[in-house]
């Protein structure tokens, strides 16, 4: 019996550490593209804290124009930006995660105007950015060294729809992977477009239209950004001009419309702009801001079955202009970046229930249009 005893003893202190959940990352670095029309020069980065939700400033590289969409490589080492000029250019950056340090590579042309979305694959062979005056995608390899190389491809969306004075041509606004990296996704604004391409990754036109290569939104809706459930099966449209959330059923680069949901409380008037879309890490809730006279957050439960939405909650999003937001990868914080009122503002949000609970912290930086997360190692 003794011996029984001791040997449960001695597998206790291995059971106990064997059940242990691994420990999550503490910090991560949070990196601020922004328009550099006003008091912002450039790129900043700051050290997110999970525990407490807060920000402490860490870095810049200045003198780089209009960086208002930013990726990052995989393996974490380089971060790229879109110069959203009329020449339209994107620059590549290393990146240190310690110190939050950035140091300029070099820059190229994006073939097209006021490029406003970029997008890298996991292999980090190809850059894909979105046009949105010149009205195309372009496709840039990615040397070795980080550097960029010139685009080996654009593809010109063409048409209009029904608002003359936003919609007179095409507008490219987004440049996503499917959650595969089968398929590049680039929505148009100005034809009420979402248009689908294969990727094959090749050196010379990675990317050809699909079968079918469009599908089409309610005239005037201009679509604007996309977001995958995490169980791959729903894709997520926002609608810039319409301020609603258009749900398709995803399957292998075909989508079929399942739902079209307001953002907007009933007899809402005044003006709209709905910018940015994501799903919660955990996958049970989708969030989606909208700018104009409303300036606020939407929160919706996601049905697990089917993907469809039910609306929650409507918040403030705590200034002008919520122009992009992003959740933190532990799912227990939403930041949004306020271009119109210079501000970033922390939110913590109940996992369980999607809400928004409470304003944790506000910072205040020049212009603020892209926010992106990297580990800080």
């Amino acid at each position: 019996m003794k011996k029984s005893l001791l040997m449960i003893a001695m597998l206790l202190p291995i059971i106990t550490y064997a059940q242990k959940k691994p420990a999550s990352p503490k910090s991560f670095d949070l990196i601020v593209g922004a328009y550099t029309s006003g008091s912002s020069k450039g790129i900043a980065v700051y050290r997110f804290y999970t525990e407490t939700g807060r920000l402490a400033y860490l870095s810049q590289i200045d003198d780089v124009s209009n960086p208002s969409y930013l990726t990052v490589s995989n393996n974490n080492k380089f971060v790229y930006a879109v110069n959203e000029n009329d020449n339209g250019e994107v620059s590549s950056f290393s990146f240190e995660p310690k110190t939050g340090k950035l140091t300029f590579i070099n820059k190229v042309s994006t073939l097209g105007g006021a490029p406003c979305y970029i997008s890298v694959d996991k292999d980090q062979k190809n850059l894909f950015v979105a046009n949105y005056s010149g009205g195309n995608i372009a496709v840039l390899p990615i040397n070795e060294d980080g550097s960029i190389a010139p685009a080996v491809q654009t593809i010109k969306d063409d048409g209009h729809s029904v608002n003359k004075e936003r919609q007179e041509k095409a507008h490219v606004h987004t440049a996503v992977l499917s959650p595969d990296e089968k398929y590049v996704l680039y929505t148009d604004l100005g034809t009420d477009k979402i248009n689908i391409t294969k990727y094959k990754g090749g050196k010379s036109n990675p990317i050809v239209p699909a079968k079918p290569a469009f599908v089409s939104v309610k005239p005037g809706y201009g679509p604007r950004h996309l977001a995958f459930s995490n169980n791959k099966k729903t894709m997520y449209l926002i609608t810039e001009m319409g301020s609603t959330v258009v749900v398709f059923d995803y399957n292998n680069g075909k989508l079929k419309q399942r739902q079209d949901i307001s953002l907007l409380p009933d007899g809402f008037k005044g003006e709209t702009g709905a910018a940015d879309i994501h799903v919660s890490p955990n996958g049970k809730f989708l969030y989606a801001t909208n700018r104009g006279d409303a300036n606020d957050i939407s929160v919706f439960a996601i049905n697990q079955e089917n993907g469809e939405l039910t609306f929650i909650e409507r918040k403030p999003s705590g200034g002008k202009g919520p122009r992009n937001f992003v959740i933190d990868p532990t799912g227990q914080y939403l930041l949004v970046a306020h271009q119109n009122s210079d501000n970033i503002t922390v939110y913590k949000i109940d996992e369980n229930t999607g809400r928004i609970t409470s304003t944790v912290a506000r910072i205040t930086i020049g212009n603020p249009v892209c926010l992106k997360f990297a580990p800080a190692m």
